[in-house]
């Protein structure tokens, strides 16, 4: 191990145990960043996190020492609130580093990097004095992956560790490894603070390649290796191996064929949009929200998952659409961190889990009863609906273990893409080229959720569910999208599909804002995709895209769903094109990404021919097509 002074003043804080542990981390720019972290944040001592069981074990028990959480009645499970004023990620006090001279999306905030040093080296002198620095080795997907990012987490929170331990691979070995097969590694630096959410920040640094978070412990705010951590490695993608990889907010999921195969899908969606409902779907679940993506030699695409857990919102998660996910945590044997939702006699609940709820107890803002009112006379639910749950991959049965830690990835031939829609997009429609499939990501819109403090529930653009977490010009990224899928190096072009179970009775002529349908058909939504990529099905070429035909919908329904008795009514309303809808979302698209830096002109161009055809549609059927239409005009032509 070298001896420098780097070296000398982390050993000066830590005891014999972590000094030992110490031997485990050679190479002198991580000891380098680990000093400058104690130089600035002065804490009491440094605890090294190795990976080790006994480590896991004394993060876990120091938790619960600190109060930082409490033990439920499963033996498993714990409980950790966040401060009622910061129950999502804090947005408007979220910022990117600026450099002169660097462009910052028009979807982010910005601060210069003078500001932004100078708030640093104020706020976070000293924010650990008495306290114990924690450092953390973490590795964002299987070692060996050539998109595995190792992050280094520097925090004062033993929740923070506990967490992560149960969301990400720790070892400084690993550590060492990836960060010498890539040539780089991110940092997060960490303090709960004071915990005052108005003194709070969040910093993207792109070019020092880290993060700083203060005064916050929402997972979401505090946890950078997960998203902070993810815009950083989205900015290497594009910026470094555009046309090549990809960074993207996506769940990996796989559908068994009848062959035994795998077809293995990636599919984005917003925060609170239903992504790990959707995963969980799948025969063959790897993850819930996040796909490293790259174009291998031999010309497939392939993906892994930085995580190896979830941290999933919980409301409406219930036995009826959630059955796999349900069976862990309302049972031994999964250790399980709740968050933010209400707990009665030690026992967590939380909305939409269709159980029978207790009238009282304690929750996200504090003692609660049933039809408690906040200050402004607002009936206060029994849990937030942010509120979240985490629990380890491989607890969960239709985890595919192998694919997971694969650092060759998993071969990858669908890509969704979907959002809060209520009124425009049927439930699933496959692009007829990689154009306009790239455009179906650009073109996603979604209601706010409760992820985001002071969300509104206003409908708003969300291109590609990932500007939150892309810092350069939006236009950028598009062309990274643009030159992915259309590479010539691939085998086989993927299917790009839009996805949408948020579709309402009343955007189809009902009376009700019931959905149409229910949150489980999307398996058969994405054993149609399935097929579809493998040609066992062909369904209804359109002027919008490809539709299922009703037979072959409904052979899916029977095989994976025969309860459910899908109808051809349920059919047409789902799947009849609504093309006042379908362009004015085309035009609204068009106006904001004019404003938008670096555009490419074949955005502009493919979405001019979609809206054409639209047009030429709407001439000849009128504003509301049916499938039965449809499927004349495909057999016509």
């Amino acid at each position: 191990m070298p001896e420098n002074k780097d070296l000398a003043l982390i050993l000066t804080k830590c005891d014999d145990s972590n000094k030992t542990k110490l031997q485990k981390i050679n190479n002198p720019d991580i000891l380098a960043k680990i000093a400058n972290r104690i130089e600035l944040c002065n804490p009491e001592n440094v605890f090294i996190h190795t990976g080790s069981s006994e480590d896991f074990a004394y993060i876990k028990k120091m938790t619960l020492e600190h109060g930082e959480e409490t033990q439920l009645a499963i033996e498993s499970h714990t409980l950790h609130f966040d401060p009622p004023t910061e129950q999502g990620r804090v947005v408007k006090q979220t910022y990117a580093v600026e450099d002169e001279g660097v462009y910052t999306s028009s979807l982010a905030n910005a601060m210069p990097r003078t500001e932004a040093d100078t708030l640093i080296s104020s706020k976070m002198k000293s924010i650990m004095d008495g306290k114990t620095m924690l450092v953390g080795f973490y590795i964002r997907g299987p070692i060996g992956a050539p998109t595995a990012y190792a992050s280094l987490t520097i925090s004062d929170t033993w929740y923070l560790a506990h967490q992560q331990d149960n969301l990400y691979r720790c070892s400084p070995t690993d550590f060492e490894k990836q960060v010498e097969q890539i040539g780089l590694f991110f940092t997060n630096t960490h303090s709960k603070g004071s915990l005052d959410t108005k003194e709070a920040y969040v910093l993207t640094d792109r070019k020092n390649l880290e993060t700083w978070a203060w005064n916050v412990s929402y997972l979401g705010n505090c946890a950078l290796i997960k998203k902070g951590h993810h815009r950083l490695a989205n900015d290497d993608a594009i910026y470094q191996h555009r046309g090549e990889r990809l960074s993207e907010h996506m769940f990996i999921t796989g559908v068994k064929m009848n062959d035994g195969s795998i077809i293995w899908i990636d599919g984005a969606a917003p925060s609170g949009c239903g992504k790990t409902t959707t995963a969980m779907a799948g025969d063959s679940f790897i993850g819930d929200d996040l796909a490293q993506v790259w174009l291998e030699d031999d010309g497939t695409i392939r993906s892994i998952n930085p995580e190896i857990g979830i941290f999933g919102i919980i409301k409406d998660v219930n036995a009826e659409g959630d059955p796999l996910l349900m069976e862990r945590l309302r049972n031994k044997g999964s250790e399980v961190i709740w968050t933010n939702c209400l707990v009665a006699d030690s026992v967590p609940y939380w909305e939409g889990s269709n159980e029978d709820t207790p009238k009282s107890g304690k929750n996200f803002q504090g003692d609660w009863t049933e039809g408690k009112t906040d200050a402004n006379g607002k009936t206060i639910p029994i849990s937030h609906p942010n509120s979240r749950c985490t629990i380890r991959s491989n607890q969960l049965s239709n985890f595919h273990e192998e694919a997971s830690n694969d650092p060759r990835g998993v071969e990858t031939k669908v890509f969704t893409y979907s959002g809060r829609d209520a009124d425009t997009m049927p439930p699933v429609v496959a692009a007829l080229t990689a154009l306009e499939g790239v455009t179906f990501g650009a073109d996603i819109v979604s209601q706010t959720t409760a992820t985001e403090v002071g969300a509104k529930g206003e409908v708003k653009r969300s291109p590609w569910a990932n500007a939150p977490f892309f810092l350069g010009a939006l236009g950028d990224y598009m062309d990274g999208q643009f030159k992915f899928f259309t590479n010539p190096k691939l085998k086989a072009s993927p299917v790009l599909a839009s996805l949408n179970y948020f579709l309402t009775d009343a955007a189809r002529g009902g009376t009700t804002n019931n959905l149409l349908g229910e949150k489980r058909d999307v398996r058969v939504w994405l054993s149609w995709l399935a097929r579809l990529v493998s040609n066992e099905m062909t369904g209804i070429k359109t002027a919008l895209g490809i539709i299922p035909s009703f037979e072959e919908i409904n052979v899916i329904f029977n095989e994976l769903l025969p309860d459910k008795g899908y109808k051809k009514e349920l059919y047409d309303k789902q799947f009849s094109l609504y093309l006042d809808n379908i362009i004015g979302r085309i035009d609204m698209q068009v106006e904001a990404y004019k404003k938008e830096m670096n555009v490419p002109d074949i955005y502009f161009k493919t979405q001019a021919a979609k809206k054409e055809r639209m047009e030429a549609l709407k001439a000849s059927h009128g504003s509301i097509v049916t499938p039965d239409q449809l499927m004349e005009l495909a057999a016509a032509n």
